[in-house]
Formats: structure tokens, C-alpha cells, sequence
């Protein structure tokens, strides 16, 4: 049986694998990526990932780069403004609040926002028009060999195929980060996430808004308008049995409690989509490399979503894999030592910075959420360090 040999495998296809895949088939190598799941693409599937990505700058310049941008602007919320409101008093209203102005630091916004299920639908229509990119949804791989000249991968169809750079971007529970033997390290905070959309009557004026009291952040993300009326994108995280517990209430007893969690900010919140709840893990691999492999997105690191840091990550990887690639290094130790050198030591700051973060937003005792308060007024108010933490997040610094 012919074996197919391809420049680079991808086993991923989500937002990251579809995107590695358009920018190495934008430089001409050519690219197989497979995921056993097709891509869902339309927010009315009832499968959809209602979930929103703001994308951030130096993100935007690989979508550019991968012919993605051009078809992701004009669909896209600019990120103006991002907002930290500490509301962990006794009653839930706004007791510290921060603006993060983009124009601090730079003459673009800190981001721009889209929901998930389109980024795959474009994603795809991206790769259909590389004719040297092969994506075959509904097919995973499931054994890796590899050698010094190149992977071979069995495909879940039956077929193997061969590459000179294979690049895993399965996800948290990679299979072929299992079958290289990488192990990782991961922390369980006792939380979910619901996600879903809303209308509000107070327009959101291209704020983001992290609303911090216990159990988690409460956060906006500005969305297009829907029907007319401002629309925004809610990660709610709280622990989990609390998280069942809102899950399970009437509509209306369900809007009452997210209105009142968001301090009424954007007034009476009124429920726009159906819930979906995540798991909130922190996890990062002990490596990012092994023969002939490279792993990226969540298959290297996961941390909870908090200041937009998860796939502008995975994009931060994929941008170093680009940078390092050529037709003839793709694949070579050299390469993938420099990727390992470049890259973990950010991955690592970060998993363990939104970690911190994460921990510091669940805080439920009065004391303690007074201390944090008072420690985020004294950082967020003195200007050098807000810049500082701005040019951070992004990733300029």
C-alpha cells in the first residue's frame, strides 16, 4: 500500500490545528491536518462551541500571515478597553475598577473578538482554497513512530502516513503526546465555566469587563449586536456544584442571578443563546518536543480563560514554529530545540501567572478579598505598571 508523505501532519483540528495548517500551506509546504471531530460552523448546532476568542495583536499578524485575517475582519469586535472591577464586598457592586486603555501602549486595540464557531467555518474555507493543504475531518490519528528522518502516523481510516514534522494540536489529552511519553503537569481548581451570550441595554462601547468577586471572574466580551441590541459573550466561572446549580434554574431565575453577579453594570441581562459549561484546568507538558514532533496549543499548555491568554498562546507557538521552519531544517532536532528553548519558557510564566490570577479571583473569605482589593488598586493605579502588565498580556514584551 502507498504510504502518503506530506511536508507536515497536523493531528488537531480545531481553531489552532486549522490555523497552523492555513499558515504552512500559505508558506507552500504541504499539509495534512485530521481531527475525528468535524468542525461545527454554525452557532444553531446544538453541538456548537458558543465560546468567544479575542484575538491580540501579535496574533493578528499570523492570521494575516496564514490568509485568515481578510476574512475574519470585518466580522471582528474591536477590543478597546479592558476592565478589571473588583466587586468582592459584601454585596455584589463595584468597589475597585480599572480601565486598561489600548491607547496606552499602541494605535490599535488590545484585540478583537469572534465567536468560536465562525473562526472554524472560515478556517475551513481557508483551507479549501490552499490546494496544497489536505483537511479530512472525521479522521484522527492513533500510532506515531518516529525516526530521524521522519513520523509516520497511523490514521484512524486504516492509512499511515509519513512527515517530516509532525505537529500535535489534539488537545489536553493528546494522543500523540501519549504515545511520545510526555507527561504533564496539571491543576484542578474545583471549577467549571458556563459559556453563553447576552443582551443588555447599556451598550458595552468595545469594553471587556472581568468582574471579580468569588468562585472566579464574571467576564464580558463585546460581540456584534443581535436584534438590535448590544450583545456580549460571558465566561461565569464558579465552582463546580455551583455551576450545576445555575446550570439547572428556569430562564428567568437564571437571568435574575448573572444580573445581579454583574453588578447590574450593562443593566438587566437577558440570555441569548443556549449554556455550555468547560472544565477549568491549568496544565502544561513537561516538554514541548520529541522526535520528529512538536507539540502546540493544548496539547502543551491549558490555563483558564482569563485576560484572553489561551489560543493567543497556541498562536504564539505557531508563530516560532513558522519563524524556525524551512524545507531544510523542518523537523530537525536544531529546530525543534529552538522552539523548546523560545517558547517554555513563556508558556511556563504564563500557565503559572493565570494560575495565580485564577486562584486570587475564586477568594471567598471577606478578609482575603478585601487584601485583594487593596493589592490590585495599589498595581492597577500606578501607570508604569499597568503599561507594563498591558504590553504583557498582549505579548509585546
Amino acid at each position: 500500500m502507498m504510504r502518503e508523505q506530506f511536508d507536515i501532519v497536523i493531528s488537531g483540528g480545531g481553531i489552532a490545528g486549522m490555523t497552523a495548517a492555513a499558515a504552512f500551506g500559505s508558506h507552500g509546504y504541504s499539509v495534512l491536518c485530521v481531527d475525528p471531530t468535524p468542525p461545527i460552523m454554525t452557532d444553531a448546532d446544538p453541538g456548537a462551541d458558543l465560546r468567544s476568542t479575542a484575538f491580540l495583536q501579535p496574533s493578528v499578524m499570523v492570521l494575516e500571515a496564514a490568509g485568515l485575517w481578510e476574512r475574519l475582519r470585518a466580522q471582528a469586535t474591536p477590543l478597546q478597553v479592558m476592565r478589571i472591577v473588583d466587586a468582592g464586598g459584601e454585596v455584589p457592586e463595584p468597589r475597585v475598577s480599572h480601565d486598561f486603555d489600548a491607547a496606552d501602549i499602541s494605535d490599535q486595540p488590545f484585540g478583537w473578538n469572534l465567536p468560536n464557531w465562525l473562526l472554524r467555518r472560515e478556517c475551513a474555507a481557508r483551507l479549501a482554497e490552499l490546494p496544497n493543504v489536505s483537511f479530512r475531518a472525521g479522521i484522527g490519528t492513533q500510532r506515531l513512530t518516529t525516526r530521524e528522518t521522519s513520523a509516520l502516523i497511523g490514521l484512524s481510516d486504516g492509512t499511515q502516513v509519513e512527515a517530516q514534522l509532525l505537529i500535535a494540536a489534539d488537545g489536553r489529552n493528546s494522543p500523540m503526546r501519549q504515545a511520545l511519553g510526555i507527561d504533564v503537569r496539571t491543576t484542578r481548581f474545583g471549577q467549571k465555566a458556563l459559556a453563553f451570550a447576552v443582551t443588555h441595554p447599556t451598550a458595552h462601547e468595545n469594553v471587556s469587563t472581568e468582574i471579580h468577586r468569588s468562585g472566579g471572574p464574571f467576564t464580558f466580551v463585546p460581540l456584534p449586536d443581535r436584534d438590535g441590541k448590544p450583545c456580549s459573550a460571558i465566561v461565569w466561572m464558579e465552582t463546580g456544584p455551583e455551576v450545576a446549580r445555575l446550570a439547572a434554574l428556569p430562564k428567568a431565575d437564571f437571568e435574575a442571578e448573572m444580573t445581579a453577579r454583574s453588578c447590574g453594570l450593562f443593566g438587566p441581562l437577558t440570555l441569548a443563546s443556549r449554556l455550555t459549561v468547560w472544565p477549568i484546568i491549568s496544565q502544561i507538558a513537561t516538554r514541548l518536543v520529541g522526535e520528529r514532533t512538536a507539540l502546540m496549543a493544548e496539547a502543551a499548555h491549558v490555563v483558564p480563560p482569563i485576560g484572553a491568554q489561551g489560543l493567543n498562546m497556541s498562536l504564539a507557538d505557531l508563530a516560532v514554529l513558522v519563524d524556525l521552519a524551512t524545507p531544510e531544517t523542518l523537523g530537525s532536532p536544531e529546530m525543534l530545540a529552538a522552539y523548546q528553548r523560545r517558547r517554555y519558557p513563556d508558556v511556563a510564566l504564563r500557565v503559572a501567572g493565570v494560575g495565580m490570577l485564577n486562584r486570587a479571583s475564586m477568594i471567598a473569605a471577606q478578609p482575603l478579598r478585601d487584601a485583594r482589593a487593596r493589592i490590585l488598586d495599589m498595581m492597577y493605579s500606578a501607570s508604569p505598571v499597568r503599561r507594563a502588565l498591558m504590553q504583557m498580556g498582549i505579548g509585546m514584551r
